[in-house]
């Protein structure tokens, strides 16, 4: 089921380059959130594709903004993006991927994140570490949270969120420096492969945080939420590290 997974990231990743920077349709699910015809392009393809190779298998996806549930009555589900960093691609920012996550009976078994712009694979599988185009991969080793890159993402309603401007703040001060860019599941992956060293956010979907959350577990990482209790993808906030940082993120954040 992993090669079938990263196949299907892959063309649905070919589907996105193709139509990117084209002056694609885009149109809204809310204020400032972005729905594109690549991003139902995208999601028919992968659907498609799990109806034909696994089709008593249910999906979770999003479909104009809202959480829909196909099939169901099996222990296997599909948890899919097929355009994490909506805004990024409807304004040519070339920081966008697919991912794919299989869950059984609760638990992220399959992971697969694809950048087509860097034609980047990550892919893990429980159990069996992960890995960025088939070589594995590790988190950084970074023991200090002010030697260490960490990378955020801005909610949707970040306005509403008190401790919002509290915890980036802290972060800027206490770290060598934050990056945000705009696309969850791949800052999630980077984590994984060591180019970040700790994530921190709030207000994700289950679609955006399934493979890279199995992705940083897999490389020798560490996910909990903000009060270091045990992380489930339906509820968020999450924060992500290396582990050697974890605490020093979660003092961050109390």
């Amino acid at each position: 089921m992993l090669n079938f997974a990263i196949e299907t990231a892959r063309e649905a990743g070919q589907l996105l380059l193709e139509k990117f920077d084209r002056g694609i349709a885009v149109s809204k699910k809310g204020d400032i959130n972005l729905v594109t015809e690549a991003d139902l392009a995208s999601e028919g393809l992968i659907i498609e594709r799990i109806k034909s190779y696994y089709p008593q298998h249910s999906i979770l996806a999003e479909e104009s903004g809202e959480a829909i549930i196909i099939g169901g009555g099996n222990t296997w589900k599909w948890i899919i993006d097929p355009l994490d960093g909506t805004t990024n691609y409807a304004h040519g920012y070339p920081c966008f991927c697919v991912t794919l996550a299989l869950e059984h009976e609760g638990e992220i078994k399959i992971g697969v994140t694809f950048d087509p712009t860097r034609n980047e694979m990550f892919a893990a599988e429980r159990g069996r570490g992960a890995s960025l185009n088939n070589k594995p991969i590790r988190v950084s080793g970074a023991e200090d949270l002010g030697d260490s890159l960490i990378v955020t993402g801005f909610p949707y309603d970040f306005k509403r969120r008190e401790d919002f401007a509290r915890h980036l703040t802290q972060f800027l001060i206490r770290s060598r420096g934050v990056r945000r860019d705009g696309a969850a599941a791949i800052d999630l992956a980077y984590v994984a492969c060591g180019r970040f060293d700790g994530m921190g956010e709030e207000g994700l979907n289950p679609w955006d945080m399934a493979a890279g959350i199995l992705l940083i577990e897999e490389a020798g990482g560490q996910v909990s939420g903000y009060d270091n209790s045990k992380f489930s993808i339906y509820s968020p906030p999450m924060v992500a590290s290396n582990g050697l940082i974890h605490s020093q993120m979660l003092d961050v954040l109390k």
